[in-house]
Order: structure tokens, then sequence, then C-alpha cells
């Protein structure tokens, strides 16, 4: 069986909280002929974790048929300096031939950018095997921290990713991107649009059973988000929405439960101190595999990114798939060139950072008859079903890498 390295910096494994996309395709293309090694760096996103022991440097282990390889990488916090030299040093060790020995040769190399420099590495591997390389772009870089204000366009950094990015577009044999807009942003770059293939991301269906809504009458109504509490995340426009509600004396008032990690989640919980919202709920990231039941708790859910200009390529958000496989309305505040919620008609759509709209919505949402949710949340469903079960995607990945290897002729 053929195999396919795919680079990612911060894959995540099955029975931890986080994207694994990977891991969903990889179990998968098994099936279709392939087998998959994953590698990853040994730092967990959001939480820090350091998955190698002291004087550990890289671990290879097998979940359900999908290898991972842990290449070890210092643990930083924020979003400083440290984690460039975590970035770098990922990129560097998984380039190092001594590091990839156990695995077997590759067929196909994907490099996955959240980052340009695991795809660099993707690259220089492809070149050394002799093998396609397929660049697989997650977030535009660096145009992605230009239109976050987190680096100023023109810069010397700016510049130099520009560079490495136009290199992955050109020397890359198939560029696949998770965002149905990004191709606007790819072709003018001088690549031709045949080698430009939409795989966006999904949600596994056999592993989300459908559960009926809590059927609550006499309860708080429950609006759930659960996911990566960070800057683009806009988490701060749902607290202040919440205190709009507040002010306008909802009873009862609405429940917010907000799950899971990262940098913004302390000052979310200052905020939402300081506004006396008691009932905002913080709560502990889930495990992938408890995330159906925990979702099965709510009677709507919402999905909030902040106002940029980034967004205008679209979006292709796990935790939005997660949220519609639920079976539940969804309020989708976003300004973006794809809008899945308003397509499946599975819920309302705001503006972002408009507390007040979202508000509404929310007030919307929680006043419907419980046929009409279920109507909504039914629809969302289906259409996760039909356009993004990972099963199915998986199979569109498999005709890539065949055509790539040259299967279909053998």
């Amino acid at each position: 069986m053929p195999t396919v390295w795919i680079l990612n910096h911060y894959a995540q494994e099955p029975g931890r909280p986080g994207g694994t996309r990977h891991y969903a395709l990889a179990k998968h293309l098994r099936a279709l002929g392939w087998n998959a090694c994953i590698i990853a760096a040994s730092v967990e996103l959001n939480t820090g974790r350091q998955r190698l022991a002291r004087g550990e440097k890289r671990r290879l282990e097998s979940r359900e048929g999908v290898h991972f390889l842990w290449l070890k990488v210092p643990v930083y916090t924020g979003n400083g300096p440290g984690r460039m030299v975590n970035m770098l040093a990922y990129a560097l060790r998984a380039w190092m031939p001594w590091n990839l020995q156990q695995l077997p040769r590759p067929r196909v190399i994907i490099g996955s950018s959240v980052h340009p420099f695991a795809a660099w590495a993707g690259a220089r591997l492809a070149r050394r095997h002799g093998v396609p390389f397929v660049f697989e772009v997650r977030d535009l870089w660096p145009q992605t921290l230009i239109d976050l204000g987190r680096l100023r366009d023109g810069s010397l950094v700016a510049r130099a990713l520009r560079l490495l990015e136009r290199h992955l577009y050109r020397c890359a044999d198939r560029i696949l991107i998770l965002m149905p807009g990004a191709t606007e942003y790819i072709e003018p770059l001088g690549i031709p649009r045949s080698r430009i293939v939409w795989l966006p991301n999904g949600v596994d269906i056999s592993e989300f059973p459908y559960h009926p809504p809590p059927g609550r009458r006499d309860e708080a109504f429950t609006l759930m988000y659960f996911g990566a509490h960070g800057t683009a995340n806009g988490l701060e426009n749902l607290i202040r929405a919440m205190a709009v509600l507040k002010d306008r004396r909802a009873s009862p008032a609405p429940v917010l439960r907000l799950i899971g990690d990262g940098p913004m989640k302390p000052s979310l919980r200052r905020l939402a101190a300081d506004l006396h919202l008691d009932n905002v709920r913080f709560e502990d990231a889930v495990p992938k595999a408890g995330i159906p039941a925990v979702a099965a708790q709510a009677d709507a859910f919402v999905f909030n990114l902040v106002a940029s200009p980034v967004f205008r390529y679209g979006i292709s958000s796990n935790k939005l798939f997660d949220f519609m496989a639920a079976g539940r309305p969804v309020i989708f505040s976003c300004q973006s060139v794809n809008n899945p919620v308003a397509e499946a008609d599975a819920g309302i759509t705001v503006p972002p950072d408009r507390p007040e709209r979202l508000a509404d919505a929310i007030a919307t949402i929680a006043a419907l008859s419980p046929a009409e949710r279920d109507r909504m949340g039914l629809n969302a469903r289906r259409y996760v079903e039909r356009n993004h079960d990972y099963r199915s995607l998986a199979a569109r990945l498999a005709g890539v890498l065949n055509e790539l290897s040259g299967r279909a002729q053998e």
C-alpha cells in the first residue's frame, strides 16, 4: 500500500480536544488504498502540553491504523518570539532525515500550513525523495497576519513570507485549499487554476450520532460555543451580546456555555465578571470523541469571527460543521464569501462585531417554537451529510493522490 506523508505542525491525535482533520482523512484513506503518516510537533496547540518525555526526541505511534510521528519542539506561551522558535524548530526537525527513518518511503508528500514553514519542509522532503508535493493552504500567510493586524504589510518579514509563499505555490504539483474563495487569491500569482483543488474541512458523520433536542420547556435556553478562544474568534462580541440581553431583562435569561481553551480565555473571564454575567459559563475543552454528547445539550450554537478582510476568501471551520452535525440552529456572526448556515437555511446570520444585532439573533432563536428550531437543526445536519462528511472528502483526496502518483494507470 503506498504511503502519503502529511506534515501538519498542529495535528491532533484522537481523544484530545482540537481539530483532527488529518486523522479523519487518514483513517478513511486506508479503505481507499493509501497509508498515511502524520508528522507533527510534540507541543499541543492551545494547551502547551508536551507529549514527549525529557530526553525523548521523537516518538512514532499508531492510532487506529494512522501513524503519528511526534517531533520534539520547545514549549512556548502566547504569540511572541517563542512561538516563532517553535515553528522553525518543527520545520527543521521535520526536514532532518534521521528523524524520519522509521517511516515507510512516501509516494506523495503533503505540506500543510497554518504557517508556511511546515509546507517548506514538505517541499524539501518531496524533492529529496523525488515524489510529488501537495501544498495544503489552511491559512493565507502572510495575508491573514496582515488582515488581523499582527504584521505590517510591506515590512521585511511580510516580504520574506510572500517570497516563501510564492515559492511554495509554484513548486507544488497540487494546491489544496480549504477556503472556497482562495483561488481568487492564488491564481493572480501566476498559478493555473487546474492545479488548485478545494478540499474543505468536515465532520465524521459516522462518529456524530444525532441526538434530538433536549425538549426543555421550563428551563433557560442554552446557547453553546466550543472551540478556540483566540483573537480571530472575537468572543468578546458574544460576551457583550449577553450583557445586552441582561439589560433587556429576558426571563429566563439564556445561558451561554463557552467550552475550550485559548489565549483570550482569561480576558474573557474578566470581562464576564466585570459585566456581572452569572449566566456565562466557562468550561474546559472537550476531547473530540466527547463533542457529540456535549453538543446534544445545546438548544443552539453561535459561530463568531471578527470582522477581517481575510474572510473575503471564505471560511472552512471544523467547529461550524460540528455545530451543524449536532442538528441545532446556528447563529452565524461572520462576514465571509461563503455562509454554510444561510445555504442550509439552518439559522440566522448577523454582521460581526455588533453585540446588539447578535443579542437580537439570540432572542429570536430562543423565541422560536421547538418545531421551527428542529427544522433548522435538521437542515444543518443534512447539509453537512451531503457536503462535508470526511468519508467523501477522503475519496476526493485519494483521487488527487492517485492522479499524482500514477496509480490510476497501474
